[in-house]
C-alpha cells in the first residue's frame, strides 16, 4: 500500500470515528457527512444555490437537491426562490442549523482537543508539520 493510500485511509477512519461519537453526544436525528458538508458550505456562502453547492462539493446536482429537500424537511435549511432567476432557489441556514452547527463544532473541538492531549509533544509536533 501506498503512503497516499494509507494516508487516506486513516483520515477517512479518523472522520467516520468522529462522526460516530459525535452522533452519540448531540441531540437531535443524526446528520449524514454529506449533509454535514453541505450544511457548512451553506453558512460559509449564504444564499448559495444548488448547482453552485454541487459544483462546491463535487457531487451531482441532484444529489445535493435531495440533501436539500431532506435538510428542509429537517429544519436545517430554507430554500427561497431566487429573486433574479425564479428557477433557481437560494439556500440559507436555519437558527436550529445554526445551533447544531456550533454544538457539532464545539463537541468535536472537545474530542480531538482530548485525543491531542493523549499524544507525546514529539508527535503533535509531527502532525503539526505535516
Amino acid at each position: 500500500m501506498s503512503t497516499a493510500d494509507e494516508l487516506m485511509g486513516l483520515a477517512a477512519g479518523l472522520r467516520r470515528v468522529v462522526r460516530q461519537r459525535l452522533r452519540a453526544e448531540l441531540p437531535g436525528p443524526a446528520l449524514r457527512g454529506a449533509q454535514l458538508e453541505l450544511l457548512q458550505l451553506v453558512e460559509a456562502e449564504p444564499g448559495v444555490g444548488v448547482a453552485a453547492a454541487a459544483r462546491s462539493l463535487h457531487l451531482a446536482g441532484n444529489t445535493v437537491s435531495t440533501l436539500v429537500n431532506q435538510l428542509v424537511a429537517a429544519g436545517m435549511v430554507h430554500r427561497a426562490i431566487d429573486p433574479v432567476d425564479r428557477r433557481a432557489a437560494r439556500l440559507s441556514l436555519t437558527d436550529a442549523a445554526r445551533s447544531r452547527l456550533g454544538r457539532w463544532r464545539s463537541a468535536r473541538g472537545v474530542l480531538v482537543g482530548d485525543a491531542l492531549a493523549r499524544l507525546s509533544t514529539a508527535d503533535v509536533t509531527a502532525l503539526e508539520a505535516a
